[in-house]
């Protein structure tokens, strides 16, 4: 029954005052820190600012302040802008078919005043004098002229001072002010136009000078050593669809979307079609449950997309989503094919000048002029690792053979072992049928179980000559730093070096430190994605990306496929990898003589 009276006859349903309305409110669209910093830029953006400052302080709990050089507002506006609903950015329901700015609701500045102590100053470029606003926990305090630049500074001090119950759901401070980067450099790159400058308990973080190539902005962000591997997605579509991007080679894949960056008319989205359209433009290159790097624009016709289904717009709805996703994956695949063509040109023009400086070596040494040689064929890279078999039990320095418990266990005498398939899977006859046999997986599972047995003692470390320096996603860089005691445990040993920069001073001897960066990413991908929480964290992970890295340069010979199966046999676990793959797969005699059309 909707409405009606309690028991005693008092009416049980009123009307919220507007104070705890813009609370409720503040509920959807003020989740954290980072929720404020999003709204703020976004008004900023829309006021058409040529330069955006930020500063924080104390992961934006203590201070939030945005200040811009766009349209400003008169006072008669900036008091309308306290109110809910407002907003000069529609004017009726059929404007929301058509939106072309970021922000559109008007609940942001009245939700963010109700849990803060706010401030507003603007000024609009004819007035002489601007408007200051001063509002606490939602109640207007002041209002007065004041003295300032053309634009809009907004400053939220003690973020739900009043609101003790939301407060104490924030993260650590270090872990706030990594979301704000974050959100921030989404912004970056979806307006590249724009100068962004973010400041961070009083030390600068960045300041980006706008540009017009968003190649530009991307390595302002990322660095040059990525900047340097990107791949191009020239613009593909039409009039009401256009997509253009970057990706990374396959290697930079990782298991979550955390290193995808999409935005849809210049507003940062998510989108499970359009993630799902980028792996496929790998077209296999990439591993099940892997995602490229990539970032990626698309400009799409308003009506075509409906941006208000999520309180915060974080997801879109697209009216033919088959047709967005034909559209990435035809950027994706043109733009992959260019880079193998170039590859395939450069590999060309290597081999052809090695050839003729043979030649002139060769007619120089003989006295005669160079004569014209075969060139041989050209052949393009194998994109699979090289790969070496390397000894179980002696790839993990430090780890005593002798001591594995399980010792006595035997191959099973029923196997015996017949041949390579394709020098990657062996052959082994069982009583029961076919077994097929990975060494790459089995391998992994040998050095994640003598690896764990280390667990509570040293594992062996190289101290790095020249430390490794890698420029990491700010929500990566908090990350890995909060788990610092764990991983040099494990013989990592990293520390942050200003900024979103780790460096990396020491690693397990058994890794080369050019793997470094693959190593720190599979680790991130544990950390994000597995399931293994609490002590154990660095061992098991670390563990599991040791043996994932060593095992993957496995190149199995026969002759060694024994040796191979009585290692994996004093395992605890012989039929998976650690990731859960399997080592061994049987196809039974009964299905074997099935398909042959019978028992004989």
């Amino acid at each position: 029954m909707l409405g009606g009276s309690s028991m005693s006859g008092v009416s049980r349903v009123f009307v919220l005052p507007d104070v705890v309305a813009s609370q409720v409110a503040a509920g959807e669209v003020v989740e954290r820190p980072s929720s404020v910093l999003k709204e703020l830029v976004e008004n900023s953006l829309d006021a058409g600012a040529g330069e955006i400052r930020v500063e924080i302080q104390r992961g934006g709990v203590l201070l939030i302040r945005v200040t811009d050089d766009g349209s400003g507002m008169s006072r008669e506006d900036a008091m309308l802008a306290l109110e809910r609903h407002a907003t000069s950015k529609l004017r009726n329901a059929a404007d929301l078919s058509a939106i072309r700015t970021m922000g559109f609701r008007g609940e942001a500045v009245p939700s963010i005043a109700s849990v803060s102590k706010f401030r507003l100053i603007t000024r609009e470029a004819d007035s002489v004098e601007g408007t200051e606003l001063i509002v606490e926990g939602g109640t207007l305090r002041d209002v007065r002229a004041a003295g300032a630049a053309v634009g809009t500074t907004i400053e939220v001090r003690s973020l739900f001072f009043n609101v003790p119950a939301r407060r104490k759901f924030l993260r650590a401070e270090s872990t706030e002010a990594a979301h704000i980067e974050h959100q921030l450099r989404l912004h970056a790159l979806a307006y590249p136009n724009v100068r962004f400058r973010f400041r961070k308990d009083e030390r600068e973080v960045f300041d980006l000078p706008a540009t017009e190539r968003h190649v530009e902005r991307v390595r302002q962000l990322f660095g040059t050593e990525v900047a340097e591997e990107l791949i191009g997605l020239p613009a593909v579509g039409r009039p009401q669809f256009e997509a253009h991007g970057l990706v990374l080679p396959a290697s930079h894949a990782r298991k979550g979307r955390r290193h995808q960056y999409v935005f849809l008319n210049q507003r940062p989205v998510e989108d499970p079609f359009i993630s799902r359209a980028l792996a496929e433009g790998f077209r296999g290159e990439l591993m099940d449950g892997m995602h490229p790097a990539a970032w990626l624009w698309l400009n799409v016709d308003p009506g075509l997309v409906d941006v208000n289904v999520h309180p915060a717009k974080r997801e879109v709805r697209f009216h033919r989503p088959g047709e967005v996703r034909e559209l990435v994956l035809a950027a994706v695949t043109t733009g992959l094919e260019a880079r193998q063509k170039s590859l395939r040109k450069a590999v060309e023009e290597r081999v052809f000048e090695r050839a003729a400086t043979v030649r002139e070596r060769e007619s120089f040494a003989a006295g005669t002029q160079p004569m014209s040689q075969p060139v041989p064929p050209v052949t393009e890279p194998s994109r699979a690792p090289a790969l070496a078999f390397r000894p179980p039990d002696r790839d993990l320095p430090g780890i005593d053979p002798e001591k594995q418990p399980g010792k006595s266990r035997q191959i099973p005498p029923s196997f015996r072992f017949i041949s390579l398939l394709h020098g990657r899977y062996a052959l082994i006859e069982s009583d029961g049928g076919l077994v097929l046999m990975d060494p790459v997986a089995a391998q992994e599972r040998i050095l994640y179980e003598q690896a764990m047995r280390r667990h509570g003692g040293q594992w062996s470390t190289q101290v790095l000559l020249v430390p490794i320096l890698l420029d990491l996603d700010p929500r990566d860089a908090d990350l890995l730093l909060r788990e610092r005691d764990g991983l040099t445990e494990v013989g990592i040993d990293i520390d942050g070096f200003g900024g979103n920069t780790i460096r990396i001073a020491a690693l397990p001897s058994a890794i080369d430190p050019a793997e470094a960066r693959g190593l720190i990413a599979g680790l991130l991908d544990e950390l994000l994605h597995g399931a293994v929480v609490g002590a154990r964290f660095a061992h098991d992970r670390v563990a599991r990306c040791l043996a994932a890295k060593l095992a993957a340069k496995t190149k199995p010979s026969a002759a060694q496929i024994e040796s191979l199966l009585d290692s994996l046999f004093q395992c605890d676990l012989p039929y998976c990898a650690a990731d859960g793959r399997p080592t061994l797969t049987e196809i039974g005699l009964p299905e074997i003589e099935r398909r042959f059309g019978g028992a004989r």
